[in-house]
């Protein structure tokens, strides 16, 4: 599998877990009987917000992950960074799903793409100026 392959399938894995989220939201909403926002209804907020947060995360994980691809990097750095933004984002997503308070899912979640984000930051500035 080449680093550009790779890409792909991480791209693929995080798609599908976005569309996951998203049918859930409509599932949701079809449940609080909500078409826009969350009608103060916990599940529904709760699901918007592991969606919302995906959709905010994902799109920048997935261009350093192209771009480190781009310059070059080693296809297992590929799979490393990917492989932990892909977990990263399902233990943060289960974690705010299950739980309306703080949970190791969403903690957890939220270290590990930290530091996927701060691996892809140093790679790439080192890409950069190499």
């Amino acid at each position: 599998m080449t680093s550009i392959q790779a890409v792909g399938l991480y791209a693929a894995l995080n798609i599908l877990l976005i569309l996951f989220l998203s049918a859930n939201v409509s599932r949701n909403r079809r449940r609080a009987k909500v078409s826009l926002g969350t009608g103060k209804d916990k599940a529904l907020e709760q699901a918007c917000r592991a969606h919302g947060n995906t959709i905010e995360i994902i799109p920048a994980g997935l261009i350093a992950l192209f771009l480190l691809a781009s310059m070059n990097a080693p296809t297992i750095q590929i799979h490393i960074i990917g492989a932990a933004l892909t977990l990263g984002r399902i233990l943060f997503a289960y974690g705010i799903l299950k739980s309306f308070t703080p949970s190791f899912g969403r903690f957890a979640g939220t270290v590990i793409t930290w530091l996927t984000f701060l691996a892809s930051s140093v790679l790439l500035l080192i890409a950069a100026f190499s």
